[in-house]
């Protein structure tokens, strides 16, 4: 496998290497930056790992660069970061130059080019730079926190997580650029095998979000978890407990905004990682029948829409709608004699629960949490509105509702559509492009989404002599109504005169007649 870096990196390297030298500290790059540099994956940070003080290298190095960028550093966790900014914009077109490295007693080439993946292409973009010292790292069995001690490259190496995330290459000056590969990295990249360097079990223990780790190259990678270690994380699972939240959830948004996230769900299910920490979407699983009628597995179905709507987008939190758009139905689920089984109201329960899984997971309480909430309200709207002889009202009423989401909903609503009736799946799109059409028929005439009625609260409080009450929402809401169901025109004249004929009719006393 070829190593493919661009010569930016290469220079920056070189710097690392003489700063290294003048220390007299053995130095490495290592991890992540090694395996996609392999797999010709875009990245954007690069570990070094050194024998000996990581900050004292990074100072260093930082100073070798005009202007010296700033170092960040964590004493207490011996790291450094240096941050080269806007380090991939603009990168000149590719130079053809190669040259060979030793790969554990092999000829392996590695190209060096200016052209960067497509993806980065003339995007503004850091290149992050940690720096840490050689270190062993255990956790205590009931602990969050590692306990750390200094130690050599092959220490560091074996408490790396997966085999191909072991990989090192030397910067140093008698063996600049060899790939140091002690459990055959390489050979698992080509196998698309995730597994660990050590005994799993104790990889594991060590730390156990290593385990969603997995998982997640798994599903970013389209890897395969070898059966040791998958049988290992089943037997371990329960203990992610003691793994906080924030990292645990950090781990879980990866595997939504992979491009098949069902890769990772499907993975977490298995190993029974995820009835620990997220128990709802379980329950979801299985099919129950009642006199041979049943209902399809809520669990699989979800994961298909998740993965439908990953293919049009890359935005999470459509992702998040996606995962929780009927997370309510066991709660919903009801059989009726005659008829089956039924999720009456579970929109809206659902939308109930997103803000307190939100919580739970530590996942923001901000607009992107009421945008998964309004998504998960909203999801079957417009399935009602692809019937014969929909009223521009109801369809003013969703543009009311969703506003600048209404594109958003509708791409959520395409997703659910999971049958495996390729015409029934035809039948659906082809009707929800038919919404999607009156959708912008009643927009470009009524001009509707994020719309505010004409009369506002302070307008009906002046013409009355009113403060804040109960009485100017009601009268407020009056006006809008009328106008979302096409009684009156969307105009001020219109509603003004509507508003003065219901004041009439509550008795309010006009004290200004124009505001």
């Amino acid at each position: 496998m070829d190593i493919k870096c661009n010569d930016k990196e290469l220079f920056v390297f070189k710097k690392i290497a003489h700063a290294a030298d003048e220390l007299k500290m053995p130095t490495y790059v290592i991890g992540g930056f090694v395996r996609d540099k392999l797999l010709g994956r875009p990245t954007k940070d690069a570990d070094i790992v050194c024998v000996g003080d990581g900050i004292q290298l990074a100072h260093k190095v930082a100073e070798r660069f005009q202007p010296k960028p700033s170092v960040s550093f964590f004493k207490n966790f011996g790291t450094a970061q240096i941050k080269l900014k806007h380090f991939y914009e603009d990168e000149p077109g590719a130079v053809d130059h190669k040259h060979i490295v030793d790969v554990n007693g092999q000829e392996a080439q590695v190209v060096i080019s200016d052209a960067l993946p497509e993806e980065q292409v003339h995007e503004k973009s850091a290149l992050e730079i940690e720096f840490v010292g050689a270190r062993k790292e255990s956790y205590r069995y009931h602990s969050r926190n590692p306990e750390v001690v200094p130690g050599t490259l092959k220490d560091d190496q074996d408490r790396r997580d997966f085999t191909i995330n072991a990989m090192a290459i030397s910067l140093n000056a008698d063996d600049y650029g060899k790939l140091i590969d002690p459990f055959n990295g390489v050979l698992d990249l080509e196998r698309k095998i995730i597994q660990t360097p050590l005994d799993p079990g104790q990889t594991f223990s060590d730390d156990p979000l290593r385990m969603m780790r997995a998982v997640r190259f798994a599903s970013q990678l389209n890897f395969t978890i070898a059966p040791v270690t998958f049988q290992s994380i089943k037997d371990q699972a329960d203990r992610i407990r003691i793994i906080s939240q924030e990292r645990i959830t950090e781990e879980l948004n990866k595997i939504l905004l992979s491009a098949k996230p069902s890769v990772g769900l499907d993975l977490l299910y298995q190993s029974g990682l995820l009835h620990i920490i997220f128990p709802q979407l379980v329950d979801l699983a299985g099919a129950e029948y009642i006199d041979g009628l049943g209902h399809k597995d809520n669990f699989y179905h979800t994961l298909q829409v998740v993965d439908n709507i990953s293919k049009h987008t890359n935005d999470l939190w459509l992702r998040w709608a996606a995962l929780l758009h009927d997370i309510a139905k066991p709660a919903t689920k009801k059989f009726e004699k005659g008829h089956g089984w039924t999720f009456h109201g579970h929109e809206v329960v659902g939308g109930r629960m997103v803000p307190r899984l939100f919580t739970r997971l530590k996942l923001p309480q901000n607009e992107k949490m009421r945008f998964v909430k309004k998504l998960v309200e909203l999801h079957l709207r417009p399935i009602s509105l692809t019937k014969e002889n929909i009223t521009d009202s109801a369809i003013r009423r969703l543009l009311f509702d969703a506003g600048d989401d209404i594109d958003a909903l509708m791409l959520l609503c395409e997703a659910d559509i999971t049958s495996k009736n390729k015409q029934k799946v035809v039948r659906y799109l082809e009707n929800f492009e038919l919404v999607r059409q009156r959708l912008k028929e009643v927009e470009e005439k009524d001009r509707i989404r994020n719309w505010q009625p004409p009369i506002t609260g302070e307008i009906i409080m002046t013409i009355f002599g009113l403060s804040p009450c109960k009485i100017v929402g009601d009268l407020k809401n009056c006006i809008r109504e009328a106008i979302l169901d096409g009684e009156i025109d969307n105009s001020y004249d219109a509603a003004y005169d509507f508003m003065m004929k219901k004041a009439t009719e509550m008795g309010l006393q006009i004290v200004r007649n124009e505001p």
